[in-house]
């Protein structure tokens, strides 16, 4: 079921399925797995190039290696943008701790060193966002490698929307959030409605 709500197309999937990040359990995987980099926008190409300095001191030694001779991203359309990878599979800014990959740019804005987070299509996984037109589709990505994440939140009863509303608003609003949470509770009263239609 889609829901339309300003600009965007709403699959409600993101209501329905829960899901929590369980990084013990995947150690990270989705900076490693799939077939490209990370999709970036390109405004987000601009703001890693200001923090690149500022990005480096927490890289692997590989990771800089491929900064250095490919550049961090690739792609020449608007919507074919992405993060560079190692042959073997890792994005370029990928570092590991303790077993469980993490994100360089993450980890220099978290020390205070940058002022970008990280691209938004990694901060609202497992939400993909497409485009339809003038509406900006977002639907639930399932991935297996995310099973331990999806039992995480079955047991903590969170929705994907829930999990996401850092990314949310920062994507498109507190205002848009705030409807959104309207949304899900008009959704939940449909869903029992059609529970006692049987």
């Amino acid at each position: 079921m889609i829901i339309e709500h300003g600009d965007t197309l709403i699959s409600t999937e993101i209501f329905s399925t829960q899901f929590v990040c369980n990084l013990g359990a995947c150690k990270g995987a989705c900076c490693i797995e799939g077939d490209r980099g990370a999709p970036l926008e390109k405004e987000e190409i601009k703001r890693i190039e200001d923090n690149l300095d500022q990005i480096r001191p927490f890289m692997s030694p590989k990771g800089i290696e491929l900064l250095e001779t490919l550049g961090f991203h690739e792609g020449e359309e608007i919507d074919d943008l992405v993060t560079t990878c190692l042959p073997t599979g890792e994005c370029v800014f990928v570092y590991r701790e303790n077993g469980i990959l993490g994100c360089a740019i993450e980890k220099s804005y978290k020390a205070g060193k940058s002022d970008f987070y990280k691209p938004i299509s990694c901060h609202l996984y497992p939400i993909r966002i497409g485009k339809l037109g003038k509406f900006e589709s977002l639907n639930y990505h399932k991935w297996d490698i995310c099973k331990a994440a999806c039992a995480l939140g079955k047991e903590l009863n969170v929705p994907v929307f829930e999990f996401l509303k850092e990314p949310l608003i920062r994507k498109f609003g507190e205002a848009w959030f705030n409807d959104l949470e309207q949304i899900y509770q008009e959704f939940l009263e449909l869903e029992e409605a059609k529970k006692g239609d049987f």
